[in-house]
């Protein structure tokens, strides 16, 4: 049965995630119902990496298996027609059968874009998330620089977390800072559930002067989540990128570039989308 590939970019905001759920209020729920309406074939989806309630995302990648033969930009602008204006698909492709969404995947980037402003702005309240205490950049970066490599994470896994070893390998931890919005990139092999919220949690609590940098090496060592931060806000994670061995010839773009590109903050700063001006 041939085999689809699917990127697909949403606003998480009104949604509880991505996996299904009983009450139907979820983005794998809404592709379904438009799968079904476009193919009229109930048809089962595949994703890299499951987002929570809140979570938004500018590069996930689902695959299916259908019979359906309709071309590759039909099922772009057919889906796109029949989901909601907060989910779309941005591109699709043929693969082969041995491509999988989530076990072909070899690396993951999120995005989390923080504002940091003594007053909240409710322009940002799902876009990004909010510190109003001053934030010392350079003492987030060096906490962030010890997180690189491989460790065991489970300092910064959530209990309910299933994968079968908290091993995984961080290759970028990323910290730029654009006016009042601090922008964290995050790429690694794989992430643990809640894992990118944690590690905001932690990095904020050193850039707040509440731990020293060195406060990661412990956490790292101890892998207690009970001595972490806190979990972090949802509202301005990212999903940006899942990267694939070249021979599957999928459209992924680059992290950054896509994440400036797809919400038109090209040349600009963050400044339009978040409310400057």
């Amino acid at each position: 049965m041939p085999r689809i590939a699917l990127g697909l970019a949403y606003d998480g905001a009104p949604w509880r995630g991505w996996q299904t759920q009983p009450d139907g209020h979820t983005i794998q729920d809404e592709l379904h119902k438009a799968l079904l309406s476009f193919t009229t074939q109930p048809i089962e989806t595949v994703c890299a990496g499951r987002t929570d309630a809140g979570v938004h995302a500018v590069g996930q990648v689902v695959h299916l298996d259908t019979t359906i033969d309709r071309k590759l930009e039909s099922w772009v602008r057919g889906l796109n027609t029949l989901l909601p204006d907060s989910i779309a698909v941005q591109w699709a492709t043929h693969v082969p059968d041995d491509f999988h969404a989530r076990f072909s995947a070899t690396a993951r980037t999120y995005i989390y874009v923080l504002r940091n402003s003594r007053v909240r702005s409710p322009l940002t309240r799902s876009r990004a998330g909010w510190a109003y205490q001053p934030l010392n950049l350079q003492a987030m970066r060096d906490a962030a620089t010890r997180l690189l490599g491989e460790h065991d994470f489970s300092s910064f896994r959530s209990s309910q977390c299933q994968a079968a070893s908290p091993v995984r390998t961080l290759d970028i931890a990323d910290i730029q800072q654009h006016g009042e919005f601090f922008v964290f990139t995050f790429k690694a092999n794989a992430f643990l559930h809640h894992m990118v919220r944690n590690l905001m949690g932690t990095l904020l609590y050193v850039g707040l002067g509440r731990q020293p940098a060195s406060w990661v090496d412990t956490l790292l060592a101890e892998r207690d989540r009970r001595l972490a931060a806190p979990t972090f806000a949802a509202n301005g994670l990212y999903f940006a990128r899942v990267d694939y061995p070249a021979h599957f010839g999928l459209p992924i773009a680059d992290a950054q570039k896509n994440f400036i590109d797809h919400l038109g903050l090209a040349g600009t700063g963050l400044q339009p989308l978040f409310g400057g001006c």
